[in-house]
């Protein structure tokens, strides 16, 4: 059976249009043509089934056919601040964050980041959120943002009921991992960590501190594996 492609568009009536980026995709690289089944998204949860009636220069026209509530996004609330980090591994955090079902990711600087971050870096990291769902067949795509001042990344997070900061300074985790229940906010520092200050300044927030086991992990497993132990905590793996 051919999988049916996934488009995300902007607004979905009884058409939509298919342009830009998704346009480029759907004509030169899966050579798509009027007729061929597709699914568009447009960001709010649902899927729309639809068909291209009409493929002129620049845009495809969708006629839409169905629709139905996605079954692939996660039930809690689940936001993740992640220290810029060099080359592309911010890149692969973003991806791997958006396929465990993270809904918010936030980039920010801190004392001890080295990494440059521009605007250009952060449109790049939201078109790999964009894939990223698409990839693992999600209905959103996670918002991402960048905070210069780890204080102000620090504080987007007031209203979540978990609030968790993983760090070398937490010799043991102050809240217990197996047994999380509501919405839930994850910091995790760049390669050069975070200072003691910092680490109080968190906890002064209502962070608590959690560690990931005895052994030391790049900074980019660690985000991936805290992501991954709060989902399976909150029993987003289930069925």
């Amino acid at each position: 059976m051919a999988t049916i492609r996934r488009f995300f568009v902007e607004n979905v009536g009884k058409e939509a249009v298919l342009c830009g980026d998704e346009y480029s995709h759907a004509k030169n690289v899966l050579r798509l043509q009027e007729g061929d089944e597709v699914v568009l998204l447009d960001g709010s949860g649902t899927e729309y089934d639809a068909i291209i009636s009409k493929v002129s220069k620049g845009e495809m026209l969708c006629t839409v056919t169905g629709r139905r509530p996605s079954d692939k996004e996660c039930r809690t609330r689940v936001r993740l601040l992640i220290g810029a980090l060099k080359g592309d591994k911010t890149e692969l955090v973003v991806q791997k964050a958006t396929e465990l079902g993270v809904a918010e990711i936030a980039v920010f600087s801190s004392r001890y980041c080295s990494a440059y971050f521009s605007g250009n870096k952060l449109e790049r990291l939201q078109k790999v959120a964009r894939e990223g769902a698409k990839q693992c067949l999600r209905a959103t795509v996670p918002s991402v943002e960048y905070f210069e001042k780890f204080e102000d990344a620090l504080a987007s997070c007031k209203e979540f009921e978990n609030k968790l900061f993983a760090c070398e300074f937490a010799k043991k985790s102050d809240t217990d991992l197996h047994n999380l229940r509501g919405s839930c906010a994850l910091v995790v520092g760049s390669e050069g960590g975070f200072s003691p200050e910092e680490f109080e300044r968190a906890q002064a927030m209502g962070f608590a501190g959690v560690t990931l086991g005895r052994r030391i992990l790049r900074a980019e497993t660690a985000a991936i594996v805290l992501c991954g132990a709060v989902m399976f905590s909150l029993g987003e793996w289930d069925t």
